[in-house]
């Protein structure tokens, strides 16, 4: 890749290494095996991703962040913020979540203040940190309450091959939620925010003109006209109904076992699914080594990595940093059209 054009504003991005016990600090080392068109910032421990850089046989330049001094080829900066306590590789412990935590709000803050035009995130581990005594629902979450942000719409994105390579985008409704709890999350006024915001953002941070949504119905056979559950009568379609009054161009509710066929995907811009496990299933198996993740509705810009910690796979080598790298060149793309 390239340079910034001569005159372009700089854009440095900032990489947070996640849970310091999975793959996070071996991608973020992976990171140099390309040459990038920006300036990468990789939040972590220093000493731990120069020793899974070796591990992981990246051997890369590792060269601590300065803000005020100019990016190297082939290196990756380091902003340095110390473990608590030594990790090793697949072994948690909930000393470090703190320390994970602290990662992310490096990166937030660093982009609220515009040092960083955008962050990615390397996967981190919910359950860890709430074994910490910590609330920790998500990076979703913890993103709109740091940011101040009443509501935020998550969405996966990757390459599909029976779409002919073109990208599927699937949002949610609800994101980290027990099953049981969903119905009643769903209400017109929450429905009605997601929407507004994916269409927004599709518009403006994506550059479609008009998106076509798809929408999922919650129930088997999206109902079955209500003798399988009634929210589609009573909640979904009645917003549908309002916010097509106003411009939105949205279909649906339609059956979730039928809406991601090829042909009814073929002139959609992205789906939104009622719950985690009712659209994101269909997008990893369709996309899965090169999705991503991207946090909607955000004064900042999010991506990150499809896939968890891999606590199997930690300091062997053979984490696949595909996800990364696409995560990383979303940013580049999502920023460089902010910045225009």
């Amino acid at each position: 890749m390239t340079g910034e054009a001569a005159g372009a504003v700089p854009i440095t991005i900032a990489v947070t290494s996640g849970e310091p016990a999975g793959i996070g600090p071996e991608l973020c080392a992976a990171l140099a095996r390309r040459q990038w068109p920006v300036r990468l910032v990789v939040v972590g421990d220093e000493d731990l991703i120069a020793q899974r850089a070796v591990a992981s046989g990246s051997h890369v330049g590792l060269r601590r962040y300065m803000p005020t001094a100019s990016s190297l080829p082939g290196t990756i900066e380091i902003l340095h913020e110390p473990l608590a306590v030594a990790s090793r590789a697949g072994e948690l412990d909930p000393a470090n979540a703190r320390h994970v935590l602290r990662l992310l709000d490096r990166a937030i803050d660093g982009c609220l203040r515009g040092e960083f035009a955008a962050m990615v995130t390397a996967p981190l581990h919910k359950g860890v940190i709430n074994d910490a005594s910590i609330a920790f629902s998500g990076h979703t979450e913890y993103l709109a309450a740091r940011t101040g942000t009443a509501r935020v719409v998550m969405m996966l994105a990757g390459p599909s091959n029976a779409l002919g390579g073109r990208a599927l985008r699937v949002a949610l409704a609800t994101t980290h939620l027990a099953l049981a709890d969903v119905p009643r999350a769903i209400t017109r006024q929450s429905l009605t925010a997601t929407l507004r915001i994916l269409e927004a953002d599709l518009r403006q941070r994506f550059g479609l003109v008009r998106p076509r949504i798809l929408v999922a119905g919650l129930n088997p056979h999206a109902g079955e006209g209500g003798h399988l559950g009634r929210e589609e009568i009573d909640v979904i379609r009645p917003v549908l109904d309002t916010l097509r009054g106003e411009g939105l161009d949205l279909v649906g509710p339609l059956p979730a076992d039928t809406l991601f066929l090829p042909a009814c995907l073929e002139d959609a811009d992205a789906v939104l699914a009622m719950y985690h496990d009712q659209g994101l299933p269909v997008l990893k198996f369709a996309t899965f080594g090169h999705g991503i993740n991207i946090t909607l509705g955000l004064p900042i810009i999010r991506t990150s990595v499809d896939h968890g910690t891999a606590l199997d796979l930690a300091g062997t080598g053979r984490a696949d940093p595909g996800s990364l790298y696409a995560a990383v060149d979303a940013a580049i793309g999502l920023a460089r059209r902010a910045a225009q």
